[in-house]
């Protein structure tokens, strides 16, 4: 077998096992020690793995992040879904955390103007729901994330300290085994304080989120009452849900039965 070949099966063996060792090489390809970490090295002068003590791995690959008003051109019909969802879920009388996020946003569209608290951290939210005459709305002060257009800071986890609500609605760029995570820090933390102000907790998530893990991580699973989303997720996600006693809602009407 020549060397590009060899090489072109490393990677495919990674893709499918995460990880790969020297003895596993030697052993696929029935060659030496040598020969194997030569195979490494030209991988990894190709940016295409990363070496690790005795092997390799598959390079993170790390989405960015676009600004609030580039992914407000490109909320989907799904987040669109979710948020209807959502807003249908708010009761006249209510008081509620609504985040910063794009899907978050789509519920605060979908509000029907009733007699309720909205507290957020979102300068949007507000002025999206500044229109409604009878919605009371707290905006949380403090300093400005001018690019993602949100309040964070001390100020802002002081004062959510002193609100105790009803529902909580949190967007996610990660749900996984590993919790739920966010990009920025300073947006988590925040995030977090909410989830601690609530009776219950509303994560809001379309499928592309699901199984996906980003750089903070701001809260487990058992921190989540219910998860919304637009599709019916893979069987072992669900089980994962049940067991850290997580309720699933979706918008697409499917049954949750095993796939």
């Amino acid at each position: 077998m020549y060397q590009e070949e060899r090489l072109l099966s490393i990677l495919d063996f990674l893709k499918k096992n995460n990880r790969i060792s020297v003895e596993q090489i030697c052993s696929l390809f029935n060659i030496s020690r040598d020969t194997a970490r030569r195979d490494l090295v030209k991988l990894e002068e190709e940016n295409r793995i990363v070496r690790t003590r005795g092997g390799a791995i598959l390079p993170s690959i790390h989405k960015e992040i676009k600004s609030y008003s580039n992914r407000l051109k490109t909320v989907s019909e799904e987040k669109k879904s979710i948020g209807k969802k959502a807003a249908s879920l708010i009761y006249s009388g209510d008081r509620v955390i609504l985040d910063a996020s794009t899907t978050v946003q789509s519920c605060a569209e979908n509000m029907d103007d009733m007699d309720c608290t909205i507290i957020t951290n979102s300068i949007n939210q507000a002025e999206i729901l500044s229109s409604n005459s009878n919605l009371n709305i707290q905006l949380l002060g403090g300093t400005l994330e001018k690019e993602h257009r949100y309040l964070y800071g001390s100020s802002v986890v002081e004062k959510l300290s002193e609100y105790n609500v009803d529902k909580a609605f949190i967007g996610v760029v990660g749900i996984s085994e590993k919790g739920l995570t966010i990009a920025h820090e300073e947006d988590g933390v925040v995030k977090r304080k909410m989830m601690q102000q609530a009776k219950q907790v509303i994560v809001l998530a379309d499928n592309t989120k699901l199984g996906n893990t980003d750089f903070f991580r701001f809260a487990d699973l058992q921190s989540i009452d219910l998860l919304i989303t637009d599709k019916t997720p893979s069987q072992s996600f669900r089980k994962l849900l049940s067991k850290n006693n997580v309720e699933l809602l979706t918008t697409d009407h499917t049954d949750n039965g095993d796939d």
